[in-house]
């Protein structure tokens, strides 16, 4: 994990945002985010990691991350992982993504935590279908 003012500031509401949230098998959901961040290799990802789920899973703004101060560049990037549209389809939002190095960093490693069958309890259809979803996404993302 990188350690700045703003990954602390990150870390910090990552954590309350997700502190009482449980991923699908019960293991406390904040984990993923921090997991993700400690792959990223500069301050900009590791916010972006941080604050991937924050606006999707709270009350939270983009406005509101502005005025904690953070940067435009992890604002525009947030905003691309930001998938609360649902009716823009997967793929095509996977697909903005793409034009953006720091939310294309992120999207990877988020999809590669996502397929990791391990991390359930309980490895159904939809379970199967959701990792070949996110298989094809990083197949998008990496150009192949």
């Amino acid at each position: 994990m990188i350690y700045t003012k703003m990954t602390k500031k990150a870390l910090k509401l990552c954590f309350d945002v997700h502190k009482e949230q449980v991923d699908k098998s019960g293991m406390p959901y904040v984990f993923h985010p921090f997991h993700l961040a400690e792959q990223m290799t500069d301050e900009v990802t590791t916010v972006v990691a941080l604050l991937h789920d924050v606006v999707e899973d709270s009350d939270i703004t983009f406005e509101d991350l502005e005025k904690e101060g953070f940067e435009k560049s992890v604002i525009d990037a947030l905003k691309l992982l930001t998938h609360k549209d649902k009716s823009v389809l997967y793929m095509d939002y996977v697909a903005k993504i793409k034009g953006n190095p720091i939310a294309t960093a992120v999207k990877l490693a988020d999809l590669r935590h996502n397929t990791d069958l391990t991390r359930l309890d309980v490895i159904d259809q939809k379970a199967l279908t959701r990792r070949k979803n996110y298989l094809d996404a990083i197949m998008l993302l990496e150009g192949k």
